[in-house]
């Protein structure tokens, strides 16, 4: 569900290009210069209000982190919380783009790991190439990844995951630590999105996937 309208959204955003990267097409294949490291670099396409983006950053200094949102309403969000530190979290960036323009910002094996979590189902037959795993975003993500790059994937949506697991298995990646039920027995680093930790609390399973591109 897309956020209510914020009117302050815009000048907030502009006030901090620091950390919403404006004309980031500039950027294409100098983000370790950006980062001011060579470290790995893990992006979320689709990274909504921003909890997950900014929880992995503060608790992995050690490797940078850009959250792809289209949505002005919805990154201003993520804005927000990548403020509240104190010194913010310089590991952290934001990109308010579409995440199907990903070749457009990345140069190929750019980037390092694509985290995908509770996107859009997209239930109707018709749809299914906007959906994130569907064949056509695999090859995306394996232009800008390097050989063995990886996709970790979560959704509560069992339909989607399963189509998930199908297109992945079909495109020739290594499925690993499939969960049906990630929360019966959570790992000490899994961060929660808003939508993961709603759908717990109703007692919804969370299904979650980690797929590798081979040679």
């Amino acid at each position: 569900m897309r956020a209510r309208y914020k009117p302050w959204a815009a000048e907030l955003i502009e006030a901090h290009p620091e950390i919403v990267i404006p004309n980031p097409e500039a950027l294409k294949g100098k983000w370790h210069e950006k980062f001011g490291n060579d470290r790995p670099i893990h992006i979320e396409a689709g990274s909504g209000k921003g909890r997950f983006i900014t929880g992995m950053a503060q608790a992995n200094p050690d490797i940078n982190y850009i959250g792809i949102e289209l949505f002005e309403s919805v990154i201003v969000t993520a804005l927000q919380g990548a403020l509240e530190p104190e010194g913010g979290i310089p590991n952290l960036r934001l990109l308010q783009v579409n995440a199907q323009e990903l070749e457009t910002f990345f140069e190929a094996s750019e980037i390092d790991r694509v985290y995908l979590n509770f996107s859009d189902p997209w239930p109707k037959t018709r749809h299914a190439k906007r959906r994130l795993t569907h064949e056509s975003f695999l090859k995306l993500y394996e232009r800008v990844l390097p050989e063995g790059g990886e996709i970790h994937f979560k959704t509560d949506n069992r339909g989607l995951f399963e189509y998930s697991l199908t297109s992945i298995s079909e495109y020739g990646m290594l499925l690993k630590d499939v969960s049906l039920d990630l929360h019966a027995n959570e790992p000490e680093w899994n961060i929660m999105t808003e939508y993961e930790e709603k759908f717990l609390k109703k007692g919804q399973p969370i299904y979650r996937l980690e797929a590798k591109f081979q040679a």
